[in-house]
């Protein structure tokens, strides 16, 4: 079993490579610290289950998820998550999740779901089942899951990196596309979730788990490459 591991502290990322290379038939092919660089690991190696962290600055799991489900259909994802609000959970469902694993899991629990999910099945935290039951049972439609639907995949980028504090001009030069772009973007968005100020845009990407506004990636000079122009990110 192949597996792409996203995770974008450290230590928490070290600690599960060294778990997975103890598992005879799990091989970790590649390990990336954010959302963009997983996608273009995924794409160029082909795993079959991508372990993505939720909370992710410029591209979280969720969106990396639904991104990854809408090109390739082989591969399978597992969230692990602190975060066991029905919200983020559904919207990681509905993005494509394969399974949601909580992190205060045990080690073995985390083996067996990369198991479960890569044979194609699911695999959700004992806690969260009755969660899921119960929410499935009484959303009349899920006004906001529709509303965040009704977002573009670049609205979504758009809107997490202007809720965790990065300037229009910020926004373009890490996404690749002109500050007129994003705002735009930024416009239709609000026009679409019917909102009138950055802060209610923030209190909807923190309701909607587009962002965790947990930190921010954006030493000064650097920015992301755009996946066909950037360095191969290297494999293990």
């Amino acid at each position: 079993m192949r597996i792409v591991l996203a995770e974008d502290h450290g230590l928490v990322r070290e600690g599960l490579c060294a778990l997975l290379s103890c598992a005879s038939d799990i091989e970790l092919v590649g390990q990336a610290e954010d959302g963009l660089t997983a996608l273009a690991l995924v794409q160029r190696l082909r795993p079959d289950v991508l372990l993505t962290d939720v909370s992710m600055p410029g591209l979280n799991g969720i969106e990396c998820a639904r991104r990854v489900r809408a090109s390739d259909d082989g591969v399978r994802v597992l969230c692990l998550s602190m975060h066991a609000d029905t919200r983020t959970v559904m919207s990681a469902i509905e993005a494509g999740a394969s399974g949601y694993l909580l992190k205060d899991a045990c080690s073995a629990e985390l083996l067996q779901a990369l198991r479960t999910v890569a044979a194609g099945r699911v695999h959700l935290s004992a806690d969260l089942v009755g969660l899921l039951v119960a929410c499935r049972g009484s959303r009349p439609g899920g006004a906001a899951a529709v509303r965040t639907a009704a977002l573009s995949a670049r609205e979504r980028e758009v809107a997490q990196l202007l809720s965790e504090g990065f300037s229009t001009k910020q926004a373009a030069e890490r996404l690749f596309i002109s500050a007129k772009t994003v705002a735009t973007h930024r416009e239709n968005i609000m026009h679409k979730l019917d909102i009138r100020s950055m802060a209610e845009l923030t209190r909807y990407a923190l309701q909607e788990g587009l962002s965790s506004l947990t930190q921010r990636s954006d030493s000064p000079g650097s920015v992301a490459q755009p996946l066909s122009n950037r360095p191969s990110p290297s494999p293990l």
